[in-house]
């Protein structure tokens, strides 16, 4: 930030001001620290508690105030992780003792990031509390490896999917219904269940031979890319790192265009 520019100033002192006794969900974005908002940071610069999610970029935490504490939040998939009630009281009595709190998120805190439910648990309490959106991996992670989630000529609808339950397991849904409810689809967390996953939408009707990209660790230094067909999810998943994002249709073919990012590092 220019501080000695008037401007800028101006710009950040008419922004709201994280007060002591509120807590702001934030949306930190993906995974590049360049992503998150002006609200976002100036959180960063008020909070007295920061609660981070396991996806937050280090480089995004060294913006906090020096004095600020650290409080390790994160959950993850198949790993053990922080109780989402621990983490709504936590929330709640930092609030009543007067402190100023962000939850900083990965993602968007709305978007498959359980921040309705602590948003809810703050409500409950009577805390104050704003939120902060933040640019989810569904668009932002596929932005980054040059596929859009809407183009006027293949889809004018994209449907957003969790790749599993809150049991563990792949998600109760009408997967025939799901197959045929939009020409993208984007599965969060899908990578465990892949291949659980292909079999239903090929039986709800989606074609074998339909393009689908595997984006790993998005919009991070260590992005990576498999590009296959839905038929082949399965054994490509498998050839994937963990933290990966499944995007379905027509899409994906437009990253051999689109993909600046590659063409940046070439």
């Amino acid at each position: 930030m220019r501080e000695n520019s008037a401007i800028s100033a101006d710009f950040w002192a008419a922004l709201p001001a994280l007060l002591p006794g509120r807590v702001w969900l934030v949306g930190g974005g993906p995974g590049d620290p360049g992503l998150i908002t002006a609200l976002g940071l100036k959180a960063l610069a008020d909070a007295d508690v920061i609660l981070h999610d396991a996806l937050i970029d280090e480089r995004l935490l060294a913006l906090a105030r020096p004095d600020a504490e650290r409080i390790y939040a994160g959950k993850r998939a198949g790993v053990k992780s922080c109780k989402q009630d621990e983490i709504s009281d936590t929330l709640v009595a930092l609030a009543k003792d007067g402190k100023r709190v962000l939850r900083l998120k990965g993602g968007d805190p709305f978007v498959f990031g359980r921040g309705g439910e602590e948003a809810q648990a703050l409500a409950r309490a009577g805390v104050p509390f704003r939120i902060v959106p933040g640019i989810t991996a569904g668009i932002g992670g596929l932005a980054y490896a040059g596929i859009p989630v809407t183009h006027r000529d293949t889809n004018h609808a994209v449907t957003f999917i969790t790749g599993h339950g809150s049991d563990g397991k792949l998600p109760h849904l009408d997967w025939g219904r799901v197959a045929k409810s939009a020409p993208t689809l984007v599965f969060y967390m899908g990578r465990r269940f892949a291949g659980e996953i292909a079999s239903v939408l090929i039986a709800g009707g989606r074609d074998g031979d339909e393009s689908v990209a595997i984006v790993a660790n998005a919009t991070r230094p260590d992005q990576s890319m498999i590009v296959t067909t839905l038929a082949g999810l399965a054994e490509a998943a498998e050839r994937s790192p963990a933290l990966s994002i499944i995007v379905i249709g027509e899409n994906v073919k437009l990253a051999t265009e689109l993909n600046w990012l590659a063409a940046a590092s070439a």
